[in-house]
């Protein structure tokens, strides 16, 4: 058994593993990655019952409890960082490091329903446009413009890699659900591990002055940052820089 400490990495919502991709090697020498795709999701477990966070949070236990895995270093992007802010919550979290952590709002409130229009908006653009996704995807103009509301630079995507997350977007069948959850990150203090709660400068859809100024307050202990020259999926836009904020958190 590898004597290096286990990171968990969790996608957002409408994604898969394959976010991680442009992050894992810069983590693999380092830690034992487990990289799962979020039940209800392309290419992961189906979803029994009502798509939530805290069901799609007790499926990763379950994982966690299969691969014998007590608390592990947890790290998560958008969905995923909502998800690793309540594994600590439960006790299975080392550390967290949330990048861009969905769920710091009041259910119902203009800054969700504004986000979830957003992500709504996207999913309909990637839906209309499905017939040419491959051909159009070769375009670096294209990637970056597409990809606008998630990343700064969707252009630095493969156009292999830009069609596949198209296709991850339009395969969730949990997508309407969860963007239409009246689920929200409830204060957590004192923290349970150390956290990392990490904001991308051009954030469009949980911009820092909004949903930063409420995870402030809600998780208060939380060590807050700013990822510069990044948009809502950092990964996309600068993957050593996420590599590093990780790492940071993650001893």
């Amino acid at each position: 058994m590898s004597e290096r400490p286990v990171l968990l990495l969790l996608h957002g919502v409408m994604m898969s593993s394959a976010a991680w991709d442009g992050v894992t090697p810069l983590l693999a020498d380092r830690y034992d990655l487990l990289t799962p795709t979020a039940a209800g999701h392309r290419g992961g477990p189906a979803l029994s019952g009502p798509a939530t966070v805290a069901a799609l949070t007790d499926a990763t236990e379950r994982l966690l409890d299969d691969r014998g895995h007590d608390r592990v270093h947890v790290a998560g992007n958008s969905l995923g960082g909502w998800m690793a802010v309540e594994l600590a919550r439960r006790g299975r979290a080392l550390s967290v490091c949330a990048l861009s952590p969905a769920g710091f709002w009041t259910p119902g409130s203009v800054e969700q329903n504004r986000s979830a229009r957003r992500l709504r908006f996207v999913r309909h653009l990637t839906r209309t446009s499905a017939p040419v996704t491959s051909l159009v995807m070769r375009s670096a103009t294209v990637r970056r413009l597409s990809m606008r509301d998630i990343a700064a630079h969707g252009d630095r995507l493969t156009p292999g890699a830009a069609t596949e997350a198209a296709a991850d977007l339009l395969g969730c069948p949990v997508a309407l659900d969860l963007l239409a959850t009246t689920e929200a990150i409830a204060p957590l203090d004192p923290l349970p591990c150390p956290v990392t709660i990490a904001w991308p400068e051009l954030d469009r859809i949980f911009p820092q002055s909004v949903n930063g100024v409420v995870a402030e307050r809600v998780v208060p202990g939380a060590r807050h940052v700013t990822l510069p020259g990044t948009g809502h999926v950092p990964m996309i836009d600068d993957p050593a820089l996420v590599a590093r904020v990780i790492s940071e958190t993650a001893v």
